[in-house]
């Protein structure tokens, strides 16, 4: 571009709704993705059967906002129960 050439046009950006999130600077589910990460190499890169790893991983980086909560079922998980429902005893009334 030369000086005194026309003005380059101006781009509006919007943000994704999802899949944009802050990266885990500190770490700090680090272990978690690298267990996720040898799940998948010992099984042959089938994250089927390491999905209760990468849930495990979602769950850590909504504790620490690294992403925003949701609910499982809007993440994948809607074939699961939530893990806190298991355990939960129900109340006598």
């Amino acid at each position: 571009m030369s000086f005194g050439g026309p003005a380059p046009p101006l781009i509006r950006t919007t943000p994704p709704d999802r899949g944009s999130f802050p990266l885990d600077h500190d770490g700090e589910c680090k272990s978690v993705m690298a267990r996720y990460l040898e799940c998948l190499r010992t099984k042959n890169g089938s994250n089927k059967k390491c999905k209760h790893i990468s849930k495990e991983y979602l769950g850590c980086r909504m504790e620490r906002r690294l992403m925003d909560r949701d609910d499982w079922k809007n993440l994948g998980f809607q074939d699961e129960v939530d893990d806190t429902a298991k355990t939960k005893p129900k109340k006598d009334t």
